[in-house]
């Protein structure tokens, strides 16, 4: 008699498993199937359009409406691969009624119009108003010296690598003012801490940057990229700095899992927690525009430009740099915030040691074989 209910009770718990086993396992192909789709749609939409805006801006003389075009096309890029990558249940409603998420910035914007100017007591009126206005301009100002093709540049830099630089070391400026000048413990806090981060990575970037120079013999980014397009990628020659330089870009654009100065679950939103409207909507548009730029300028330095093989057209520069920027948009999908001593210790205590010992590992390899550029 026991031995039978044990075997019945066995066949229940095997059926049963099976059951859900296959249940799963349909379930789950099911929304592979359908996540795929959908991402494949999505990107491939939202990349075009982004990738058509940007030779747009390139052949009517670099606008600068249509980079403000491009960022909000990057929003909607993030909008829809985030919820892609989530699968979300919400993003299944959206994905229903709004294939393409063409009405996201469209709403965001109308959102951002219509809303009140809301001006907190106590606060320095004229750093208050000046700072979004200065960050954005200098997020447009630094594409006076991105080289979007050979014979297509804004100005020609011989010190563009170093400008570059200055320009964005001085945006730190607009963050602190934003903060302080908020007169509020969340926004001043944001503010110091993006100061740090921001600076505390620029020496990262100025050292791993040098290995690059050391290799080309020059700060222009056009002999950097053509100094690719005669041999292999620097991606390949200096894969450790281009690690440590596109995860330093992350940092330095304030993008999660680096993105301590919005941090909600401890500052409301950081420096940028007072302004409302289109104040907020300029430090919008600065945040998305540095990402666009930081991407084409990875794409510059590593990954030869608009050359590969024996083609040389800003339609690659174009395709690189939608792929950059689908990948800080899927880092923030996937890894979570981490800790502020976290994000200091890992520059402090690994980056910047690594990024000095691969700059005296080049220096003396080519000091070495005799292939030091002059200068």
């Amino acid at each position: 008699m026991i031995n039978s209910i044990s075997f019945i009770y066995i066949i229940r718990v095997a059926d049963n498993i099976y059951f859900l086993t296959n249940t799963n396992l349909r379930a789950g192909i099911w929304m592979v199937r359908r996540g795929i789709r959908m991402g494949i749609k999505s990107l491939i939409t939202c990349s075009f359009t982004l990738f058509l805006l940007g030779i747009l801006g390139v052949s009517i003389n670099r606008s600068n409406l249509i980079l403000l075009i491009m960022s909000i096309e990057l929003m909607l890029l993030s909008t829809s691969l985030i919820f892609t990558i989530t699968s979300s249940f919400y993003s299944q409603i959206l994905g229903q009624v709004f294939t393409l998420f063409l009405l996201q910035p469209l709403a965001d914007g109308a959102k951002l119009f219509t809303k009140e100017m809301v001006i907190p007591n106590h606060t320095n009126l004229i750093l208050y108003f000046i700072s979004p206005i200065m960050f954005l301009t200098l997020a447009l100002l630094i594409w006076g010296v991105f080289p979007y093709s050979p014979q297509s540049s804004f100005t020609h830099a011989n010190l563009g690598l170093l400008l570059i630089l200055a320009i964005s070391s001085i945006s730190v400026y607009a963050v602190l003012m934003s903060g302080w000048s908020s007169t509020s413990k969340y926004a001043y806090l944001g503010s110091l801490r993006a100061a740090a981060q921001m600076i505390s990575y620029e020496v990262c970037m100025g050292l791993i940057l040098l290995s690059v120079v050391i290799c080309v013999g020059s700060l222009e980014l056009n002999k950097i990229s053509w100094f690719q397009s005669n041999s292999s990628f620097l991606t390949l020659a200096l894969l450790p700095c281009s690690i440590m330089f596109i995860v330093s870009l992350v940092a330095e654009t304030n993008r999660a899992p680096f993105d301590l100065t919005e941090g909600e679950s401890e500052l409301v939103s950081g420096y940028n927690v007072e302004y409302s409207s289109m104040s907020f909507a300029l430090l919008f548009l600065a945040e998305y525009a540095n990402i666009i730029f930081m991407s084409g300028l990875f794409s510059l330095i590593f990954l030869g430009g608009w050359s590969i093989l024996t083609f040389n057209s800003t339609i690659i520069l174009g395709i690189k740099t939608s792929l950059i920027s689908m990948f800080f948009i899927w880092i923030r999908a996937s890894y979570p915030r981490i800790r502020y001593d976290q994000l200091m210790s890992l520059l402090w205590k690994s980056y910047l040691p690594l990024s000095l010992a691969v700059l005296f590992l080049t220096a003396s390899i080519l000091w070495a074989l005799g292939g030091l550029p002059s200068l």
